[in-house]
């Protein structure tokens, strides 16, 4: 019986592959082939997959075919601990129900058009670490970003040509509130109806999974695994649009952390009910991290 609403949630290969990663980085392709298989993926969309994950070098290969194991590269790796940062940090607010300490982080930075590459990238950067445009620039946000600004722009070789500063008076087109700043300069209101749909599309597989716990029944591969894929990628569409905001510049009651609370609950519940536990389990390293955030 399957207990994930089946969503229109396109499901990428490429998640699927990555989501088969263990915490050392490691990846098997014989666990991917039948992971693949079980939620509908084809052979051949593996083989591709892998093979332009090699070649943008972001998987480094040892061996061949199904026997064939994969590592993150240091990019990758990278990524991978950018994702397992923000989702530590969402949690970590959610708990306290505060996460704020009144200043705004401000970034700046004039890259001359010849290095227009590293200028792009590093507002892209800028963006990804939950920062907001102010103006052509000049970027804001809400966390200490300090270090991993820094990093970012070593790496694209223009920190020289970055400025950065913070403050707890910061007014924009004439907005000085702090919570009228955040909806004018993040997209709150939206990503809060996408966390509520989220909520209304997949709250019914709590109360799905209990009834099967109640009757001590369990969940097949072929009905946890598809479910599970499309419903972490369903999560993960929004959440990483989300610049987590701290509590105090949410609205109130805040979707994002009854969609997290869903998203935790019935991951660890589903879990437990699956039929075959020798089976690789999607998304190995999120279940960890969520797990430690119980």
């Amino acid at each position: 019986m399957a207990v994930v609403v089946d969503t229109t949630v396109e499901v990428p290969t490429r998640t699927l592959v990555f989501g088969m990663s263990r915490p050392d980085g490691t990846i098997s392709a014989a666990d991917v082939y039948d992971v693949a298989q079980a939620c509908g993926q084809t052979s051949e969309q593996v083989r591709s997959c892998l093979r332009r994950l090699v070649a943008e070098g972001l998987l480094a290969r040892e061996g061949s075919g199904r026997t064939a194991s994969y590592r993150l590269t240091e990019d990758a790796q990278r990524r991978r601990g950018g994702v397992i940062r923000r989702h530590r940090l969402a949690y970590e607010q959610d708990r306290r129900g505060r996460g704020w300490d009144g200043n705004w982080h401000l970034a700046a930075f004039a890259v001359p058009e010849e290095q227009r590459s590293a200028r792009d990238r590093l507002r892209d950067g800028l963006i990804e670490a939950g920062g907001a445009a102010i103006n052509n620039g000049l970027y804001v946000c809400a966390h200490p970003w300090e270090n991993e600004v820094r990093a970012v722009a070593s790496t694209l070789g223009v920190l020289d040509r970055l400025s950065l500063a913070s403050t707890m008076d910061l007014e924009v087109g004439g907005v000085g509130s702090s919570r009228e700043l955040a909806r004018s300069l993040w997209p709150v209101d939206d990503l809060a109806h996408r966390y509520e749909r989220f909520v209304d599309e997949h709250g019914t597989v709590l109360d799905a999974l209990q009834r099967l716990q109640a009757r001590h029944d369990r969940i097949s591969d072929a009905d946890y695994l598809p479910g599970s894929l499309r419903m972490v990628v369903a999560f993960q569409s929004i959440f990483r649009a989300d610049p987590l905001l701290p509590p105090e510049l949410l609205p109130r009651p805040w979707p994002g952390r009854a969609a997290r609370d869903v998203m935790l609950r019935s991951r660890r519940l589903a879990l437990q009910l699956r039929e075959e536990h020798e089976r690789p389990a999607l998304f190995s390293s999120f279940d960890d991290l969520v797990g430690q955030s119980a």
